[in-house]
């Protein structure tokens, strides 16, 4: 119950931040679940292997370069799912903030209960 909580949270975040931004596109509730599940996956499989690659280069930024890698991630995402377009790389990364930023205060008060 608990995962699927999450996953709308996520779901609703997404719609909001593609609301805000004018640079990111989301034609349907329905590819908001889908983009959602698919940042889930990814961010489960492939970013822990990116960020150890990169543990460097992210050490020397402080942990700033994992900014970067949350927007190619998305736009990653966005090539993947139709109906979720991403307009460039500082769309994603403005995305990648703002996601993590609602995203923190909905699941905050998510778990409150």
């Amino acid at each position: 119950m608990k995962t699927l909580i999450n996953w709308l949270v996520s779901t609703l975040t997404i719609i909001i931040t593609s609301y805000l931004l004018p640079g990111v596109h989301l034609a349907s509730f329905t590819a908001a679940l889908v983009t959602a599940v698919v940042l889930g996956i990814i961010n489960l499989f492939v970013k822990p292997f990116i960020i150890i690659l990169t543990l460097p280069i992210n050490i020397l930024t402080l942990g700033l370069f994992t900014l970067v890698i949350n927007a190619f991630l998305i736009l990653l995402a966005s090539s993947l799912v139709p109906g979720f377009k991403v307009d460039g790389f500082w769309w994603a990364l403005l995305f990648s903030i703002v996601l993590s930023i609602i995203n923190s205060f909905a699941n905050h008060f998510s778990d409150s209960e």
